[in-house]
């Protein structure tokens, strides 16, 4: 049963359930790394949280991410260390 801490925020009025995953996400083809965010958003659903899921990563010294368009230019403005020191909630399945 994997276990995921997540990020979970508000940020632009939406709630956010970040997912840091491992660095080799972002080596995966982008159709893999599509369904393996909607499966992350079901289960964080499931599980009680709302609001769109996100799945960052560490892309050689920089924080490489995958979530909604509009979130984008708030994503490009974090890193990985917020993220982290954000942790406040977990996910399993």
């Amino acid at each position: 049963m994997p276990t995921y801490k997540v990020a979970y925020l508000h940020e632009q009025g939406q709630d956010l359930i970040i997912f840091p995953v491992e660095s080799s996400f972002g080596s995966q083809p982008q159709s893999v790394q599509s369904q393996e965010l909607i499966a992350m958003e079901r289960r964080a659903h499931a599980a009680g949280l709302q609001g769109f899921a996100v799945v960052v990563w560490d892309a050689g010294g920089r924080m490489g991410f995958m979530g909604p368009p509009p979130l984008h230019d708030f994503l490009s403005s974090i890193d990985l260390q917020l993220v982290m020191s954000n942790l406040n909630r977990e996910v399993s399945w």
